[in-house]
This record gives structure tokens, C-alpha cells and sequence, in this order.
């Protein structure tokens, strides 16, 4: 049963209090008539009210207990006194004796104004000594009856119930709890600030948020990017919206889907493309990024020397390629080929060109010493994990560019979903954190066109800059949601400073059902509230209720680990036009599950791009290869025609040890 509130029961008591003296003064009048005449305190409308009150003035007992009552309702949510059994049972003889024992005093024989004062003084009396048993005995029940098992009704506050609209905002209907009542509220989320969606499985993040996330962002006409873990429920999704949405426009956005097992129905992109690496230091962060993504464990590591050594290699390799021939072969497929070449050949085509000759120094010392163990060791930390990625389907996709990562291009906006696999997680998490940083890189400029970026299960792949980009994104117009499923699998993926900025960040927070810590740290970021708290104690000799208000966590770590499937508490940010002074919530999102399952049997698949067989890919595979082989032989070949470069071209070492010289 839900208990009422403070002023609920300020009214509650207000009401008996009226009703126990006006009883009672009709019960005086009623059996002690004979004096009220005498004191001429008489009138006709009384006498006609009690006519119509035999019932229950048919014996005094009647009367007197309909009193009690009253006076019992009057003390709802008081405050028990301590009694000891021996006074209880003291008070309840005398109360008794006093309230129901002055019956008898209207059977004698006296002046009928005597015993009117007598038998009113004797049952007042009797009911001041029903006080404090009373008082006791409705805070007992109270607390016994009235109190949730869980504490759910004081655990409620006011939500937003109004409709509050930004620029680029998303609205979610929902309802909540207030004390007993349910209401109708509206989540307004400001998306610029970033949004955090953290939830175990099952907890209906995705068809809760994520789609509603989608839907009104397209009706919004905003360039969006949706990742895909699981290819392609939200890609199909993102698709047949983007089509109902755009259906009738003459120059729509562009729509391209990239994923890597249905190549038919997949577009190709360069994460590499010449166009995103204007400077080595864009070389520099690309490295980073793959290395960072494929070695989880390197990024408590930045700055050990194997793990920079690495990065290096990769910048020099990767700005070789974006330098010959104004990037022509710059490709990750290319990438992964070059870093094969021999050392010798491989390390002097790269020192031809003076940005990258200082960047590799370190590697040919260390090739002219035959220091090879260490040469070794700090060119396969790159070489040996880029090598899970030479594949004829991966070589096919990424070495194409049906379209560039800049999705908020002014003039032509994207909608772009990337599908992946979870059970091949881990290989394409290295391509798709490449293909995330270099879009974010992209889309943080001015002027862009507003673009929501999306993505679903974000510790799949590792972006190192993610936390920076959702911290300055409002400026760009680039809005970012992520999801994950737990914070600590957030830590794993990221690092624990990365995680907590990231869980920091966002000025949207919605949590489902989690535990652990992560319920821990989205109870804090509720206010406390004042609630009502009722306790019993009995003993040997005493027994006392007492009832109190205390400042208590809204929302518990305990409550948030027993929300259902579309259940979300949170915080959300908002927009100094409109402010919302209303930004916690504890709702249950509202959808429509027939409407839904109607429209997902009306969408169509995502149209075949192209007809992909395996000797195409095999073809395309191949040429790749001898594509790198060409670009280095023909690089030593004009290194060999210009004196300057020629002294760079290193000789292959012998087996054994001892120093090796450049060619003169």
C-alpha cells in the first residue's frame, strides 16, 4: 500500500479532528438532552438532525466507538510514545473505566444538568487517556500497512512533463511514478552535449533509444553515421527510414552502407584517402589509431619505446604512400603490403623523402649495426598485427572509395551506417577505429552540417581522441551517442582515465538495468530527496513507532540493478533556451511493439550494389600486391638516377654480424 504524504495526512487529520468533536457534541446533545434544555442551548435543526442519527446513537457504545474512530484518524502519521507494558495496560483500564464506565452515571437519580457535567467530564477524560494508546497504536499500523516493501513510493520525484525544444534535440515519451500516481513525462534530450546509453543486454537500449536516436535525426535532416555491431538490424533500419523520409525530395543526402560480409551490398571507402592526411601529424594519429586498436594493452603503454617505435614506423610508411605520386596507392591494403617489403629496400624508399628520413633513423642504425633482434622486435610490434588484415575481402573493400568520411559536407550531406561482426570483433574494430577517427577528424570544422554519430557497443572499437571530439562537438554542430553495456567493460577497452572521461563527458546520461559500480556511479549523479522513514521498537517494556523525514538517494545502486526491459533513469543535459530545471528522470519508454513489428515487415533489404565474385576479389588482391612491389622498385630505380638520393639506398646485410654501409 502506498503511504500518503505529509500534507495528505495533514489534511487526513485536519478532517478526523473535525469529525471526532463534531460527533462528540452530538452524542452529549444527543443522551444529555434533558440538561441542554435546561441551559436553553436547544434548536429545532438540531432535533431534526439527531432524529435521523438513531442508528447510530441506538446505544452509547455505538456513538462513543464512532468517536474513537475519528479521534484514530485524527493521529494518523503521528508520532508513538514510548510505553511500557505495565502503564499500557494501566492506561487502557482507566481509559476504558472513564469512557465507556460513565455510561452508568446517566442511570441515577439527580439533577439532569449534574449528570450531563459529570458524564461529559468522565468521557472526555476517558478519551484524553485513549491519547496516547491511540497515538501508538495508528503508528503501528501505519508503518505495518502503509509502507512499501521496497520503499518505491517515496523513492519518486517530478519529472519533465513538457515538450522542450532545441535545435537538433531528441524527445522520448515515457511515464513515471509519483508517490501513488503514474504520469505522462518526455525526455528531452539536448544531443550536441553528447549522450552515454550504458545497459546489460536485454535491457532494450537499442529498440528503446538507439532507434528512436535514428529516426528523428533523419526527420531532422541531419547527417548521420550509425555503427552496426551486429549487421544489419539498425543499418536496415536506418535505410528504410532514410527512404520514407527522402522519398519525395529532389536532391536528397546521400545514403552508403560499408559492412564486411556482404560485399554486394556494400560500399567502398579509403580510411586512408589522401584527402584526410593534409600533414604528418594526421599520418602520426592514423598509426596511433590502428596500433592503439589492434594492442588494447599498449594504452597504458604510450610512450614505451616498442610501442612508439611502432607508431613511427607506421607514420613513415603511411606519409610515404600519401607522398608518392599525391597518394595514388595511399590505401590501408597498400599499407599492409609496403610494410612487408625487405628491410634494406623497404627503409630506403622511405628516408628518400626528408619528413620521413628522421622519423626512421632509428630503424637503419640499427639495420647498418645488424642489431637485428632489436630491429626485429620494434618492426613487427606493427607488422605482425596488421598482417590479420591481409585478406582478398578486406583488400577489396578498403582499397576502393565510392564515397569519403566527410559526412557533414555542407553541400553534400551523408547518412552512412558501418555494419561489422561480433565474432570477428576484434580484426574489424582495427578498421573501423581508423574509419571513426579519421570521420571525426573530418567532421570537427566550422561550418559543417549538423550530424549525429551514433554508435551502439562503442568498446568494440577504440578511437583515441572520442572523448576529446564529445567534448567540443556542440561548437561543430557533431553530436555523439554511445553505448555500452557496462562501465567496466568500458575501462577494459579504453583504458581507466579514457573511460571515466567518457563516462564524464556526456551531458546525457540514460542508464538501464546495470550493477555493480557502474549502478553505484549513476546513483550519483542523483540529488538526495526528503523522505518519509517510519521505524518500530519493541522491547520488554517499552514500545515505540517513530516516523521521520530524511534526505535519501533518489535513486539507489540497489534500483537501478531491478529495472526492466525499457526502463531508464538519468540525467539530461539542456539548452539555456529553453533551460529545464527538471533534468533526473526514472522512466519506462513508451513504444508501440505492434506498430514496430508492422513497419519492420514492410522494409526492404538494402539494394545490391555490385556483383562480387571471388575472382574478382582474387584479381583485386593481387593487384594490390604487385602494385606495392612496383612502387618501391620504381622508387629505387629513380633514387638510383639522382645522385643526391642514391647514397640513401641501403645494402642487404649478410648473415653475419658486422657494420654495413649505405651505397656510396
Amino acid at each position: 500500500m502506498h503511504m500518503p504524504s505529509t500534507n495528505q495526512f495533514r489534511q487526513i487529520q485536519l478532517i478526523g479532528t473535525i469529525l471526532t468533536l463534531a460527533f462528540l457534541a452530538l452524542h452529549f446533545y444527543y443522551f444529555c438532552y434533558a440538561a441542554f434544555s435546561q441551559w436553553q442551548l436547544t434548536a429545532s435543526l438540531i432535533d431534526r438532525f439527531a432524529i435521523h442519527l438513531t442508528g447510530p446513537f441506538h446505544h452509547k457504545a455505538t456513538s462513543k466507538a464512532i468517536v474513537l474512530f475519528f479521534f484514530a484518524s485524527a493521529l494518523l502519521g503521528g508520532q508513538g510514545n514510548q510505553l511500557s507494558k505495565q502503564r499500557t495496560i494501566r492506561q487502557a483500564a482507566a481509559a476504558i473505566g472513564f469512557y465507556f464506565g460513565s455510561d452508568i452515571l446517566l442511570l441515577l437519580t439527580a439533577q439532569p444538568m449534574t449528570l450531563a457535567l459529570l458524564y461529559m467530564g468522565s468521557t472526555l477524560a476517558g478519551l484524553l487517556l485513549f491519547y496516547p494508546l491511540l497515538q501508538l497504536a495508528v503508528a503501528r499500523a501505519t508503518s505495518f500497512f502503509s509502507t512499501s516493501v521496497f520503499n518505491d513510493p517515496n523513492e519518486t520525484f517530478p519529472q519533465q512533463e513538457k515538450l522542450l525544444r532545441s535545435p537538433q534535440s531528441i524527445h522520448l515519451n515515457a511515464t513515471y511514478k509519483l508517490g501513488n500516481q503514474t504520469r505522462k513525462s518526455i525526455i528531452n534530450l539536448d544531443i550536441y552535449p553528447g549522450t552515454l546509453v550504458m545497459a546489460k543486454p536485454g535491457s532494450g537500449k537499442t529498440r528503446y533509444i538507439f532507434r528512436q536516436m535514428i529516426q528523428q535525426s533523419i526527420a531532422q535532416n541531419m547527417a548521420l553515421l550509425v555503427y552496426d555491431l551486429k549487421y544489419d538490424g539498425l543499418t536496415r533500419l536506418t535505410y528504410n527510414t532514410f527512404r520514407s523520409v527522402y522519398k519525395n525530395q529532389v536532391n536528397p543526402p546521400a545514403f552508403y552502407s560499408l559492412n564486411f560480409d556482404d560485399l554486394s551490398r556494400s560500399h567502398r571507402c579509403n580510411p586512408l584517402h589522401p584527402a584526410s592526411l593534409m600533414d604528418i601529424s594526421d599520418a602520426v594519429e592514423a598509426a596511433r589509431t590502428m596500433l592503439l586498436a589492434i594492442n588494447r594493452d599498449w594504452i597504458d603503454k604510450e610512450g614505451d619505446f616498442f610501442c612508439e617505435s611502432a607508431i613511427g614506423f607506421f607514420t613513415a610508411n603511411i606519409w610515404f604512400l600519401r607522398q608518392y605520386e599525391n597518394g595514388r596507392y595511399c590505401t590501408l591494403p597498400h599499407l599492409i603490403e609496403l610494410i612487408q617489403t625487405p628491410y634494406h629496400e623497404l627503409f630506403s624508399v622511405l628516408r628518400s623523402y626528408p619528413e620521413i628520413e628522421t622519423r626512421i633513423n632509428s630503424f637503419v642504425v640499427a639495420y647498418e649495426e645488424n642489431t637485428m633482434e632489436q630491429l626485429q622486435g620494434q618492426v613487427d610490434s606493427a607488422r605482425v598485427p596488421l598482417a590479420s588484415l591481409a585478406s582478398p575481402r578486406l583488400y577489396y573493400l578498403l582499397s576502393g572509395s565510392d564515397f569519403t568520411l566527410d559526412i557533414n559536407d555542407p553541400l553534400q550531406p551523408k547518412v552512412v551506417c558501418i555494419g561489422s561482426n561480433p565474432q570477428k570483433q576484434r580484426i574489424y574494430g582495427t578498421v573501423i577505429s581508423l574509419y571513426f577517427a579519421q570521420l571525426f577528424k573530418l567532421a570537427v570544422r566550422f561550418g559543417g552540417h549538423p550530424s549525429h554519430i551514433i554508435a551502439d557497443e562503442a568498446s568494440s572499437f577504440y578511437v583515441p581522441n572520442l572523448s576529446s571530439v564529445m567534448a567540443i562537438g556542440r561548437e561543430y554542430k557533431v553530436a555523439i551517442s554511445i553505448g555500452i553495456q557496462d562501465q567496466s567493460q568500458l575501462r577494459a577497452e579504453y583504458g581507466r582515465q579514457q573511460a571515466d572521461a567518457l563516462f564524464n563527458l556526456p551531458g546525457n546520461l540514460l542508464s538501464g538495468r546495470v550493477t555493480g559500480d557502474s549502478a553505484k556511479l549513476v546513483a550519483e549523479n542523483f540529488p538526495k530527496i526528503l523522505q518519509e522513514r517510519s521505524s518500530t521498537n519493541t522491547n520488554s517494556r517499552d514500545t515505540s513507532v517513530n516516523q521521520s523525514r530524511h534526505l535519501d538517494p533518489a535513486i539507489p545502486a540497489s534500483k537501478i540493478a531491478m529495472l526492466s526491459s525499457g526502463e531508464f533513469v538519468g540525467v539530461t543535459a539542456d539548452n539555456p533556451t529553453p533551460p529545464n530545471p527538471l533534468k533526473g528522470f526514472h522512466s519506462k519508454i513508451n513504444i508501440d511493439h505492434q506498430a514496430i513489428a508492422k513497419e519492420e515487415a514492410t522494409w526492404e533489404s538494402l539494394p545490391v550494389i555490385r556483383t562480387v565474385s571471388p575472382e574478382m576479389l582474387q584479381t583485386n588482391f593481387e593487384q594490390i600486391k604487385k602494385e606495392t612491389r612496383a612502387i618501391v622498385q620504381q622508387r629505387l630505380a629513380h633514387m638510383l638516377k639522382t645522385p643526391p638520393l642514391a647514397r640513401l639506398i641501403l645494402i642487404k646485410n649478410r648473415p653475419s654480424t658486422g657494420h654495413k654501409r649505405s651505397h656510396p
